[in-house]
């Protein structure tokens, strides 16, 4: 199973980007997709979750700004990102968690000016 990010880039803050992560490979009872992140320096965080069931789930910092979906076809999650913030540079994981935990390389977004 390989996850493949792509989507990154350098914007400028209040600008936008979409990330998308296309699963390939076997991949079973999937039970969430979704986006971490790490900064330098940081800790990797939680940014987006999506149940299997469609729900849910977002860092209170990315609230109302970013939005999670995916396509159950392609087996490809998606995080579209608006008013993007300095704060929101890092590097951006997609992760597919079954009864496995798998995770993409990761696609680096830098927010500035």
């Amino acid at each position: 199973v390989q996850l493949q990010a792509s989507g990154g880039g350098l914007v400028q803050p209040g600008g936008s980007l979409r990330l998308s992560c296309e699963a390939s490979g076997s991949i079973f009872s999937i039970r969430y997709m979704g986006w971490y992140r790490q900064a330098p320096g940081k800790q990797r965080e939680l940014v987006a979750l999506i149940a299997s069931g469609g729900t849910t789930n977002y860092a209170d910092s990315v609230k109302g700004r970013f939005t999670i979906s995916r396509d159950k076809a392609k087996i490809t999650v998606y995080l579209q990102m608006n008013s993007l913030k300095p704060e929101d540079t890092a590097v951006y994981y997609c992760n597919v968690l079954t009864v496995m935990d798998y995770w993409g390389k990761g696609t680096l977004v830098t927010v500035s000016s």
